[in-house]
């Protein structure tokens, strides 16, 4: 009996290995005909834009036109001025509006007051647009337009100092 259960387990190792090495003779074949695939990179493009604390980080990417501020739709945002705001560089003139709608924008920001995250997000989606037209007709047009679209405004509020109330005011004396 465990001659015939040896030779059972060597006939079908032997089956085995046929099997195998048909497979694998039969991949082998298949890889020297399938002809290579060129992949084609996505292009994405990343900016930054600053105003006063606020630091904005967008990408724009090959899409549906969606554009998100910190995850949610630009739509979403509350008062109608400040959406208009942040929405000024897509509205500028039917290319930018092409550019968008062809693609996906999304924006982090962080740091700052909400004014000046939603105006760091206008820069920011501005430079995009710029770097995605591949030329730079949007880009003189912004800085024609306004220049702040395209430059970050580095003004930053002047600290406090010791011996005043604000940065530049004194403490008044009072002798009487």
């Amino acid at each position: 009996m465990p001659e015939e259960s040896d030779n059972k387990v060597e006939n079908i190792n032997k089956e085995l290995s046929g099997v195998v090495q048909v497979q694998s003779k039969a991949a082998a074949k298949a890889k020297k005909r399938a002809p290579r695939r060129k992949t084609v990179k996505q292009r994405i493009i990343f900016v930054k834009g600053k105003r006063k604390r606020a630091v904005a980080r967008a990408r724009l990417v090959k899409g549906n036109g969606r554009i998100t501020v910190n995850g949610f739709d630009v739509r979403l945002i509350k008062p109608k001025e400040m959406r208009e705001m942040v929405l000024e560089p897509v509205n500028f003139s039917p290319a930018t509006r092409e550019i968008a709608k062809e693609s996906d924008i999304k924006v982090n920001v962080y740091g700052g007051g909400i004014s000046g995250q939603l105006q760091a997000a206008r820069t920011a989606i501005a430079k995009a647009i710029a770097a995605a037209s591949n030329s730079d007709i949007i880009s003189k047009a912004y800085m024609k337009y306004d220049r702040t679209l395209l430059v970050s405004d580095v003004r930053q509020v002047e600290p406090k100092k010791f011996k005043g109330p604000k940065a530049r005011a004194r403490f008044q004396k009072s002798y009487r």
